[in-house]
Order: structure tokens, then C-alpha cells, then sequence
């Protein structure tokens, strides 16, 4: 049994996440917390994390930029 993620499962979580990021910044802009959309998006706080840094890069549609550090990573979300 291996012990990393399948790309394809991968690509869901990211394309997941991306998804509720376009719909929720649809309207301007978003601020959140890892831990508070944990459950919206289905995945753990720190797959999020993860997966923000990998779309701040690739999305295109997206602009993403961490925004604090308070006890937590804020992230700033705003459709480009």
C-alpha cells in the first residue's frame, strides 16, 4: 500500500477547493482560515494550506495571497 496520494485524487481536492474559492470570491473577495472551511470543502485544514500554495500559483482566474499570520494562515481571495 503506498503511501502518497494518486494524482487523480489530487486534482479533485485541488479542482474542489478551487471551485468553492471562485464561487465564494465571486462577488469580490473572500478572507478565511484553513480550519473554518475544513468542513465546507471536505478536506483538512492542512490539505488546504497545502493546496493554496499550489493554486496561487496555477490559477489563473484566481489571485491569491496569504494575507496574516495570527495563530493561523489568513488567505485573501479576489477573482482576477
Amino acid at each position: 500500500m503506498s503511501a502518497t496520494t494518486p494524482a487523480n485524487e489530487s486534482d479533485t481536492k485541488e479542482s474542489r477547493l478551487k471551485s468553492y474559492l471562485a464561487q465564494k470570491a465571486a462577488d469580490g473577495e473572500m478572507y478565511f482560515k484553513s480550519k473554518f472551511i475544513a468542513d465546507e470543502v471536505g478536506l483538512s485544514p492542512k490539505e488546504i494550506g497545502a493546496l493554496m500554495v499550489k493554486l496561487r500559483d496555477s490559477a489563473t482566474d484566481l489571485e491569491i495571497e496569504k494575507w496574516s499570520y495570527t495563530s493561523a494562515t489568513t488567505w485573501r481571495v479576489t477573482t482576477a
